[in-house]
């Protein structure tokens, strides 16, 4: 996916909210060895690294147009590749501690997703990760409904983007089944207020949006942008909005 950072970087206050619930799970230990999946432009993989003394952490993302903006957060103890989550599991490189911050969410399959991250664990280490309740979400709903109408459904072929995203009762047993000491799964509301729907909207578009969009060209394209915003105006008439944005919050030790 084409990524925009910055438009991603409209909402940071609201983006980086579950990143310090996070950093508050981790098990702060000298000399660790630290990998982010998914670490967008990096400013949030160099404040978990200036929060672990004397560790070596390596950001990955997907994406160039995100990695593009890192530089700025590179020095002795942070380095960034461009790789995909699916490439970084599978090699043969264990961690102290594997973080994700709202990543996962865009690779598939994650009952065969997880397994892999937690195999990239060294014992005694630490798995964190958090990811939007996607399944949850309305934003995200109302996207899926606007795909399965016409005049968007031909166009799109059928398409939709069916989120990978599971119960927190099966991430906790997967968990428990790939050799979990301890554990903490729970979904927690971040409160969104926005002064408006077309407010909402700019939130979404810079992530959950694009893939639906990379779908459609030209006028087609702006009539799925302007339907969606009818529909969340529809949803959300009042101003301001709040959106009881729902997220999922992975801590395991092994």
């Amino acid at each position: 996916m084409a990524w925009n950072p910055g438009t991603y970087n409209q909402f940071k206050s609201e983006r980086f909210a579950p990143f310090y619930d996070l950093l508050a799970l981790i098990t702060i230990k000298p000399n660790l060895e630290v990998i982010d999946l998914g670490c967008g432009t990096g400013e949030l993989t160099r404040k978990l690294a200036d929060a672990l003394p004397e560790s070596r952490v390596l950001g990955i993302d997907s994406s160039q147009e995100m990695l593009n903006d890192s530089k700025p957060f590179e020095n002795a103890q942070v380095s960034f590749a461009c790789k995909t989550i699916e490439e970084q599991v599978g090699l043969d490189k264990k961690w102290d501690l594997v973080f994700s911050n709202a990543a996962i969410q865009w690779v598939n399959n994650h009952e065969e997703l997880l397994p892999k991250i937690i195999s990239t664990v060294k014992p005694e280490g630490q798995l964190v990760i958090q990811l939007p309740a996607q399944h949850h979400n309305i934003s995200n709903r109302i996207l899926n409904d606007l795909a399965s109408e016409e005049p968007f459904k031909t166009p799109l072929e059928g398409w939709k983007r069916d989120s990978p995203v599971l119960e927190i009762d099966r991430y906790a047993q997967l968990l428990f089944g790939h050799g979990s000491k301890s554990m903490m799964v729970f979904e927690k509301i971040y409160p969104m207020v926005l002064k408006d729907a077309d407010a909402l909207f700019t939130w979404v578009s810079g992530t959950a949006l694009i893939p639906y969009t990379e779908r459609l060209e030209g006028e087609m394209r702006q009539q799925f942008i302007d339907a969606y915003k009818q529909k969340l105006q529809s949803h959300f008439p009042q101003s301001p909005v709040f959106y009881p944005f729902k997220r999922i919050i992975l801590e395991a030790k092994f």
